[in-house]
């Protein structure tokens, strides 16, 4: 009987078992060798040979939206042009960087090879223009002016030149310099940083990320509106592999073209408008200055011309001013110096909203308000002198001429100074004089400016505006505080006009003496203001006391016509003046056009059947010449102008401000109206009529009517929102 270990296992069974362990151990062994192989010898291969298949992504730009006048005249469009650019990423990778290519390519468009090099080179805190300011991976224009014949010899050569791509693109274009102008308001692009790339991949805010390829909105409504007008660029990805094959199925955002911006700009206005603020300044600098003993400067300024009942501006324009064509296919180095070196004026400065200066006279509305507030009756009797004496130190009227006892209305035409000396230091002495006790102030002629809304931003939708300055007692203690130090050290009790003030300011630079609210009292001293905030005042004054947010932005019109998104007017606040108030002051800046400063300049005016009201403003500023303003409105438009050193407001600017006016209605020199010459007797209404194909016919119809394609405003969904 054969023995059967206990295992119920033969030495057969066991000898096969060790044989299918011996092939599982080899197996494994076989495959952890393979992976060893695999991944750590021959690891570094395969994954060099891995990254070669990757998703190659082209991009279609999207067409930017054109920005239109009210009537649909473009103001900034698009237009085909042959763009010759570089690749930085192609260029390093030759032995010289790619200067000799650079060279060439500069041969064949007859540009200096320096320049073409200095327009590649990327712009850092100490690399002058040109520069390249956007991504250094996306394609760099060298020329967007290239003839179809230089674009051809590129592009048949194009061994000869590596890296560089010759091919029509769509670039801004812009009136430029002749027409309306407009720069200051349109604005400006320029190619996206990778700082912008990866803010707006970060954002959230549900606009379209930037692509590297983008131009962006750099000023003015080019920026202000940059969302709606870039659009979204299409986007095609096709995963391939090391030898360029597609390995996999694309994957495609088709472009989005950008809307159009409707603008509340009527270009004819708005280059008539830049037109006489250039003749007037011209016509300043033949003037001669008694008090300098040269002819004044005028070097600098703006005019607003905005809808009373609205606040659309319906012009705005700014001197020293620039071409913004500039600026399309890079800048160069002597235009970059020419727009921002020391000696330029510095054109790009919007002086509309971003020049300050005293208002001078124009003011006058504020205080006389406030005088009115503080218990004052308009009609009563105000001694009209010519000078008026504080504390040891004199203040004259302008020209010092007196006119006697006369009312603040009165007081209004001519601009009488010393009727505004007199309630200023009563009014600061009753709120105290030198030493008030708290809660004693009533501050009516501060608290009045704020309300008319002076010393804040009045929201226009362009950026870069700047606030102004209304000097109230909080004011003088931050800038006594930050500045106490300074005028310490500088200041000498007998040195210099300028010593003996920072002497004055380092003892008592907090307190609100007669002679700061005097000052104040006729917009001088610390006061500041903007052309657009006080265009916005004289349109509350005219429309009966309401402020509304001023815009530029009308109405955006989707590329196919099928959405439009109308802008509304927004109201801000009211005029703190009751309608009594209101009428009287409405009466007296009419008479300063019948009977007052400006009457001069309105001879044969036809008063009754267009009245005019107007404010003549002759701003001091120390160590230059005056300021001139003028400020008015009808019963559609307020009109503001002002010249740096350019003299007095009805000197300098009013002959300018009534040539607007006489376009605006149609005025001749005689006083004859022709409502066919006039280019807006009544503010226009509609929306133009864009048609399918982008382009735009004038329209005119009812408020609210809106753009669709072909015109057929029936079909468009329209959506009203405010700013």
């Amino acid at each position: 009987m054969t023995n059967i270990p206990e295992t119920g296992r033969t030495p057969r069974v066991r000898t096969r078992l060790l044989v299918i362990q011996i092939l599982v151990l080899s197996l494994l062994g076989t495959l952890g060798g393979r992976l060893w192989f695999l991944q750590i010898r021959e690891g570094s291969k395969y994954a060099k040979e891995a990254s070669g298949n990757h998703v190659q992504q082209v991009v279609q730009p999207a067409v930017r939206g054109s920005i239109l006048d009210a009537r649909g005249v473009p103001l900034a469009d698009n237009e085909t042009r042959l763009t010759v650019s570089a690749s930085r990423t192609e260029l390093l990778k030759q032995k010289d960087g790619g200067k000799a290519v650079l060279t060439a390519v500069a041969g064949v468009l007859g540009l200096d090879p320096r320049t073409v090099t200095d327009r590649v080179r990327l712009c850092d805190a100490r690399t002058p223009r040109p520069c390249w300011n956007g991504s250094p991976y996306q394609p760099i224009p060298i020329s967007d002016g290239a003839t179809p014949r230089q674009a051809l010899q590129i592009r048949e050569r194009a061994e000869d030149f590596p890296g560089i791509t010759a091919e029509p693109e769509a670039v801004r274009r812009y009136p430029g310099p002749g027409r309306s102008n407009t720069a200051q308001v349109l604005g400006y692009l320029s190619p996206v940083t990778d700082e912008e790339l990866q803010k707006s991949r970060k954002a959230g805010d549900g606009a379209s990320p930037y692509l590297r390829s983008d131009m962006v909105g750099r000023s003015g409504l080019e920026r202000q509106y940059d969302r709606e007008l870039r659009g979204r660029a299409g986007v095609t990805r096709y995963p391939v592999d090391n030898l360029g094959r597609v390995i996999g199925k694309a994957e495609s955002v088709p472009a989005r073209a950008g809307s159009d911006l409707v603008t509340s700009i009527d270009a004819r206005v708005q280059r008539i408008a830049e037109d006489q603020l250039d003749k007037a300044m011209k016509a300043a600098r033949t003037q001669w200055d008694h008090n300098t003993g040269r002819n004044y400067k005028a070097d600098a300024g703006a005019v607003v011309v905005m809808e009373a009942k609205t606040g659309r501006i319906v012009a705005m324009a700014s001197a020293p001013t620039y071409d913004p064509n500039a600026w399309v296919g890079g800048i160069s180095a002597k235009d970059y110096q020419r727009l921002t070196g020391e000696n330029s004026g510095y054109p790009l400065l919007n002086r509309a909203i971003q020049g300050l200066a005293a208002p001078g006279s124009i003011f006058k509305v504020v205080p006389t308000t406030a005088a009115v507030n503080a218990g004052y009756p308009f009609d009563g009797s105000y001694q009209c002198t010519s000078s008026y004496s504080i504390g040891g130190q004199v203040f004259t009227n302008f020209e010092s001429k007196g006119y006697g006892p006369i009312s603040l209305g009165r007081a209004l035409e001519v601009s009488c100074d010393t009727v505004y000396y007199r309630l200023a230091q009563s009014e600061w002495q009753k709120d105290g004089g030198i030493s008030p006790r708290p809660g004693q102030p009533k501050d009516y002629f501060f608290k009045t400016a704020h309300q008319f809304g002076l010393g804040k931003k009045t929201g226009i939708d362009l950026p870069g505006e700047v606030s102004g300055r209304v000097p109230d007692r909080r004011w003088r203690q931050a800038y006594w505080e930050a500045n106490k130090d300074a005028w310490c050290e500088s200041g000498k009790k007998d040195g210099s006009y300028v010593q003996k003030i920072a002497y004055e300011n380092c003892r008592e630079g907090n307190v609100l003496r007669a002679g700061d609210l005097v000052n104040y009292s006729i917009g001088q001293g610390d006061t500041l203001v903007t052309p657009v905030q006080m265009a916005s005042i004289y349109a509350a004054i005219s429309n009966g006391g309401t402020l509304y947010t001023p815009t530029v932005g009308k109405a955006i019109v989707s590329a196919d016509g099928r959405q439009v998104t109308e802008i509304e007017p927004e109201a801000r606040g009211r005029l703190p003046m009751t309608k009594t108030t209101r009428d009287q002051i409405d009466q007296a800046l009419a008479g300063v056009v019948t009977r007052g400063s400006a009457a001069w300049r309105f001879g044969g005016w036809p008063q009754d059947r267009i009245p005019l009201h107007a404010k003549t403003g002759t701003a001091e500023v120390y160590g230059k010449q005056t300021t001139s303003w003028f400020a008015t409105y009808s019963k559609d438009y307020a009109v503001v102008m002002t010249i740096s050193q350019g003299g007095t407001g009805s000197g300098a600017s009013a002959p300018a401000v009534r040539a607007i006016y006489n376009a605006l209605y149609g005025v001749s020199a005689d006083g004859a109206i022709d409502k066919k010459k006039a280019l807006l007797y009544t503010p226009q209404k509609g929306l133009p009529k864009i048609g399918p194909d982008r382009a735009a016919t004038a329209g005119g119809g009812a408020a609210g009517s809106a753009a669709a394609p072909g015109g057929d405003f029936g079909t468009a969904a329209v959506t009203r929102r405010r700013r």
